[in-house]
């Protein structure tokens, strides 16, 4: 049996989501877990929580990455790091601005 790993078509991931970032996801090689994610990454990420398992192949669709791109971050480093979306400025403007209520 070969190792879809090393051919580039597909890889088993697992994804955690972080207990202390909202949108913090670290996708790892299923079968390596996380021993391949730097320590200090693992301590300021938290606990890894399982969020879901996938197979990932080139041209699977992922939300805010290429799976091309996440499986070749996997290769090499061992993770990918998905950190939340940045929040538009504009918008933390809005918020802070006070509203009149006209009736």
């Amino acid at each position: 049996m070969s190792d879809d790993r090393m051919s580039g078509n597909r890889l088993l991931c697992q994804v955690f989501k972080s207990p202390r970032m909202e949108g913090m996801y670290l996708f790892v090689d299923k079968r390596e877990g996380v021993e391949r994610v730097p320590a200090p990454l693992l301590e300021r990420f938290g606990k890894p929580q399982p969020a879901m398992t996938l197979i990932l192949s080139p041209e699977k669709r992922l939300g805010r990455a290429s799976a091309a791109e996440v499986m070749q971050a996997i290769r090499d480093k061992g993770f990918y790091l998905q950190m939340p979306p940045a929040k538009e400025e504009y918008l933390l403007d809005l918020y802070r601005t006070p509203t009149e209520a006209r009736y």
